[in-house]
């Protein structure tokens, strides 16, 4: 079982001037605890659902370059990266450049975006949701391509690349792990199934069916669906060893095998997590 942190609010006491070092706390913690993974979110305002707007948010890349400066071993990703916000192979040198610079610890986590709000208000393009998800394919397509070394052109309804040079290569092999993020059942998982190395879900009753349909998907495009790795994101209202364990216990029952806890505003969780790993280190998810 893995386990991960991802870190959706920068409202720290202080002010501005102390996110930087608030944060820089938060990735090293994580890193020597011994928690796999280190997430932000790919938001340019704050969403509804952790504050107001207004709040303070950090645009995920140069985030996670600061916190791969500060850390050695733990993974590092966008949970997840909304595909309308960088043109794809811009992004495919971004998540390339961080994977170098961190060793290898890089995460492309991807999604086809659904903050409308912020997207107007900086003027970024917000096409409907089929276009996104046909460009969200295309993003796929293309990172697949440039993580192979495959210079040659690509042509699509959306992206034209004359040559999708991509130098320095990835440190991860065969490249940087794809994670599609959402529980979309006719698109969302069928990608998972074709392109991904791991999908994201929350953590709620429906989570069973979605496994259940990813698997289905896998079956008609010929993919083993134990090649990917299923993640769940999560969160405690009052953090405790047990309630992290239990979580983790019914997850994995659930067939999950990497659990991100989402670090609610003012929680001070990563002494939690490391206690609940050292005691689920051994717990095997179902199916497995």
């Amino acid at each position: 079982m893995r386990i991960g942190i991802q870190v959706p609010s920068f409202t720290y006491p202080g002010g501005p001037e102390q996110i930087g070092p608030t944060f820089g706390r938060i990735a090293r913690e994580a890193d020597e605890a011994g928690l796999h993974s280190f997430w932000v979110m790919d938001h340019l305002f704050q969403i509804h659902q952790v504050g107001r707007s207004e709040e303070p948010m950090l645009e995920a890349y140069s985030a996670l370059g600061y916190a791969a400066a500060l850390t050695e071993r733990i993974t590092l990703g966008a949970l997840v990266t909304g595909v309308t916000y960088r043109h794809p192979g811009i992004l495919v040198k971004t998540v390339t450049t961080l994977d170098v610079l961190s060793g290898g610890r890089a995460w492309l986590g991807i999604g086809a975006a659904w903050n409308d709000e912020e997207s107007r208000g900086l003027g970024v393009a917000f096409p409907p949701t089929a276009e996104r998800f046909e460009r969200l394919e295309e993003t796929l397509k293309i990172a697949g391509q440039m993580w192979k070394g495959d210079e040659s052109p690509f042509k699509g309804e959306h992206f034209e690349l004359e040559r999708p040079l991509n130098s320095p290569p990835a440190v991860r092999r065969p490249h940087p792990p794809i994670l599609i993020g959402g529980g979309g059942e006719k698109k969302t998982l069928q990608f998972v199934a074709k392109y991904a190395d791991a999908c994201n879900l929350f953590d709620g009753d429906e989570l069973p069916r979605k496994l259940d349909v990813l698997r289905g998907h896998c079956d008609r495009e010929g993919r083993d669906y134990d090649e990917i790795e299923k993640t769940a994101l999560t969160s405690m209202d009052e953090p405790s060893v047990g309630a992290a364990v239990d979580t983790i216990g019914r997850l994995a029952e659930r067939g999950i095998e990497h659990v991100i806890f989402s670090r609610l505003t003012g929680q001070e969780l990563t002494a939690v997590l490391a206690e609940a790993l050292s005691q689920t280190e051994k717990i095997t998810p179902a199916g497995r």
